[in-house]
């Protein structure tokens, strides 16, 4: 259980870094009238563009490899063996 623990919060810590990495997320922070205010701003166009941008990236990935198993699978068994 605590090692189930462990793996989430490493998890979760992983995708915040890369939030702030990729410019996801935005930390401001105001200090005005004795108080400080702390703001996180999500920009949610920006995920949703790198969510786009990888499905593109993987289904390119996933047809390249398509087209290289079914052209193996086009060539004769003892062709490629030399």
């Amino acid at each position: 259980m605590k090692n189930l623990l462990l793996v989430l919060v490493l998890v979760v810590a992983g995708v915040i870094g890369l939030g702030f990495y990729l410019k996801w997320f935005n930390l401001s922070s105001d200090n005005g009238d004795g108080k400080s205010h702390i703001t996180l701003t999500v920009d949610e166009d920006k995920v949703k563009a790198d969510e786009t941008k990888a499905k593109e990236s993987i289904q390119g990935v996933g047809q390249k490899a398509k087209e290289k198993v079914g052209a193996s699978a086009d060539k004769p068994r003892g062709e490629g063996s030399n």
